[in-house]
């Protein structure tokens, strides 16, 4: 990494030069964001995973940046334009936007009214005009009168004049920064309905008339305008005022009142409609899109983070359940480790034989393969499903718990789902991946791309290789934070460890089958290709329970496994005996192992992970039930207070689902009776909260909820927003008693 580079980032996020170029350093020899985080502290000064994130793409913006700028030079060079002013200019482009404004009069360029009126030897006629020493512009204009070259009249001369003014603006560096600093300051976005749209656009109504600073604009209002304008409903515009724009232009390049100043002026206004105005909105439009994708690519981390790591049931026998009416529910076994026992079709929904067959059955099979928990899809028939199954009678205590199932069906028909169940039906695979799903969602969930899990954003509108990027570094992160028992992982599991990927992944599941369990993490090392750095990246994420090393169930890495040897040595115990020994560990004086590599933060570390080996960290699981008298949104009443799970948190609020097929919207003006600015400080996926109904819209199927004490009353904000002078009239979505109703983003939400 250049040096100013190591500068510019350290600067930015206030860090060391030494802890960013750590990170650059481990990158460039092939380690992983975990790996980093977790145990390279002492390299780093402890950066987590999100400042390491950071700094890497940090550093590949200033690595695509500087190829740009090798870019342009070349070009520079190639035109024979490239002088040591010119380059030291481009060197010294700290943004995109400045090295493309440097660039700009030196671009090729296809033919424009500028490159025509040159081509028609008008430039001499431009710049005496544009020097604005009182030159006569009628006069002057009469000597370049060439029928020849298609100027037939005064007028035609002065006309490509103008327009060879109107490039020169365009092009001036200096014009272009003011007008970038006056329109990220003061654009304002501006959206009409398209002509005879308004029927068949509804859903964007509150945008047929809006206004509002662009900058300002939240990221869910900025996407929903945008995507109505991708299906010819909205017309969008985002600009400042037309008249400070023109006074910026008229400031810097008119220098009199006399006649050539006029046709100078009359060049400056076309300048800015024609080229500038264009310009500046297309830098404007990127930029609100980049800031409106970044917020909701971070509000789609989030809620797929809390999902990952939601509360695993354990390894449990469970009957899985994937509910429906005609087509019966698709019913399996799992034993302890998820694999099937055996798989059948009930039809509890059809007729009194029917659901009494599919009582006999579900009592059989609870008895006959020992059941401990029973998981029933929140799909279709999902709750009536449930009421049939607590109605029955077992031989022992079944706990019986909805299960989402978002994404089961993406799963059922995926590569994975054949690979691993090419000889069970579709159903039967989406069954299994309920039971699993209960036993660990973490191991299940990995095997769906998380676009389809449900927990997003206008994930559809957002730029896709940033979601992509973002949601793969919180599987891994979820992933390898937890730990993965390498002797019961599935290959999908596998893959996002540190160090691993699709391939190594792959061996180590066939050297796994050939060879049967790993019995420690060293014999790893015989995975075909998994190498040294393989290693080292993953065998800490590795977990291998009642191995030949009691350190391999731990999360203490095997390149520090002499130091708690030396630990147990100078204890006069053995390993285990400190692991299980808490007034052994106590005793430990952790400074005697202080090294030039391994320093507090490690040992720290290893203290910790010595008191509960291999612990993991997601929470306990906590049983849950709806309102036993609530199935259908008919049995809603305004007023009742329920017990709900978030679904998923946006920008504008949280979606709970309180048991009845259709999820309902707690607005962010109703979650709490303080004020929320952002819901996910308040809510977070999986959530289990306790919501009132509000309002309930049996014609559209909307359910609004709220979690305050006093449902609709104002929440208490402690300072004013101030009112923007842009703004055309009051954003009806935000601080105010709210519904699904008038919401605009119920329907555009995930679609």
């Amino acid at each position: 990494m250049a040096t100013s580079h190591i500068h510019k980032i350290s600067s930015e996020l206030q860090l060391k030069n030494s802890q960013v170029e750590a990170v650059e350093v481990l990158m460039e020899d092939g380690a992983t964001i975990p790996f980093i985080a977790r145990y390279r502290k002492e390299a780093t000064g402890s950066l987590d995973e999100v400042m390491v994130a950071t700094i890497r793409d940090r550093l590949q913006q200033l690595r695509d940046l500087d190829q740009r700028r090798e870019s342009i030079l070349k070009s520079l060079e190639q035109q024979g334009h490239l002088t040591d002013d010119l380059k030291e200019s481009v060197i010294a482009a700290e943004t995109l936007a400045i090295l493309e404004d440097i660039y700009l009069p030196y671009r090729p360029k296809r033919r424009t009214r500028a490159s025509i009126a040159r081509e028609r030897g008008l430039e001499p006629l431009a710049m005496l005009i544009f020097e604005q020493q009182g030159a006569d512009p009628l006069t002057a204009a009469a000597d370049f009168i060439d029928p020849d070259k298609a100027v037939e009249s005064i007028e035609d001369a002065l006309a490509g004049a103008r327009d060879i003014i109107a490039e020169l603006v365009n092009e001036d560096q200096q014009a272009r920064t003011r007008l970038r600093r006056l329109y990220f300051s003061g654009a304002i976005i501006y959206s009409r309905v398209s002509h005879g749209k308004e029927s068949t656009g509804a859903k964007y109504r509150d945008y047929f008339d809006w206004q509002e600073p662009a900058l300002a604009a939240p990221s869910h209002r900025i996407l929903a305008m945008r995507r109505g304008e991708k299906e010819d409903i909205l017309n969008l515009s985002i600009g400042p005022p037309e008249v400070e724009a023109i006074k910026i232009l008229e400031e810097l390049f008119l220098k009199t009142d006399g006649e050539d100043s006029a046709q100078v002026k009359l060049a400056v206004h076309d300048s800015y409609k024609r080229l500038l105005s264009r310009s500046m909105e297309t830098e404007i439009r990127l930029a609100t899109k980049e800031k409106a994708d970044m917020e909701a690519i971070k509000v789609f981390s989030a809620n797929l983070r809390e999902l990952l790591l939601a509360s695993p049931l354990g390894s449990k026998r469970i009957l899985g359940i994937d509910p429906g009416y005609r087509t019966g529910c698709k019913i399996v076994c799992l034993d302890r480790q998820g694999t099937v026992e055996h798989h059948d079709t009930i039809y509890p929904h059809a007729s009194d034989k029917q659901r009494r067959d599919a009582a006999h059955k579900i009592q059989n099979y609870v008895a006959r393969y020992q059941i401990e928990a029973i998981a029933v899809g929140n799909g279709t028939a999902g709750r009536e499903t449930e009421t049939f199954i607590r109605g029955l009678d077992f031989d022992r205590t079944v706990n019986v718990i909805l299960v989402d199932e978002s994404g089961a069906s993406i799963y059922s028909a995926s590569e994975t789902a054949r690979r691993e169940f090419s000889h069970l039906d579709l159903t039967v695979r989406g069954a299994i991946s309920i039971g699993r799903r209960l036993m660990d969602p973490l191991s299940e969930l990995v095997k769906i791309d998380p676009k389809s899990i449900g927990v997003g954003q206008y994930q559809h509108d957002v730029d896709q290789s940033d979601l992509k990027q973002s949601l793969d570094d919180i599987v891994v992160s979820c992933v390898n934070g937890v730990g993965v028992e390498v002797n019961r992982a599935s290959l999908e599991l596998l893959t996002y460890v540190s160090g691993l990927g699709p391939q190594l992944a792959k061996n180590l599941v066939a050297y796994r089958e050939q060879n049967g369990p790993f019995a420690s993490r060293a014999q790893l090392k015989k995975v075909p290709r998994l190498g040294p750095k393989a290693f080292e990246q993953a065998a800490g994420f590795l977990r291998i329970r009642e191995g030949e090393n009691p350190l391999d169930a731990s999360a203490v890495h095997p390149e520090s496994y002499h130091i708690v040897s030396s630990m147990a040595d100078d204890m006069g115990c053995t390993v285990l005996e400190l692991m299980k020994n808490p007034q052994l560990r106590e005793k430990t004086d952790i400074h005697r192992y202080v090294t030039d590599k391994v320093g507090i933060p490690t040992l720290k570390d290893i203290l910790k992970e010595l008191d509960r080996p291999g612990r993991d960290p997601r929470q306990e699981f906590e049983h849950f039930a709806f309102a036993d008298d609530i199935a259908n949104i008919s049995d809603l009443k305004c007023g009742m207070k329920l017990p709900g799970i978030v679904t998923n948190v946006t920008a504008f609020g949280a979606f709970v689902d309180i048991g009845v097929h259709q999820d309902g919207l707690v607005h962010i003006s109703e979650l709490s009776d303080k004020f929320v600015k952002n819901p996910a400080e308040v809510v977070k996926v999986q959530q289990k909260v306790e919501v009132s109904v509000v309002q309930v819209d049996l014609e559209r199927n909307r359910i609004s909820l709220s979690m305050k004490k006093v449902p609709g009353k104002s929440p208490q904000k402690t300072k004013a927003a101030p009112k923007s002078k842009n703004q055309k009239k009051p954003d009806r979505n935000i601080g105010r008693k709210n519904t699904p109703f008038n919401n605009p983003f119920t329907d555009l939400l995930g679609n």
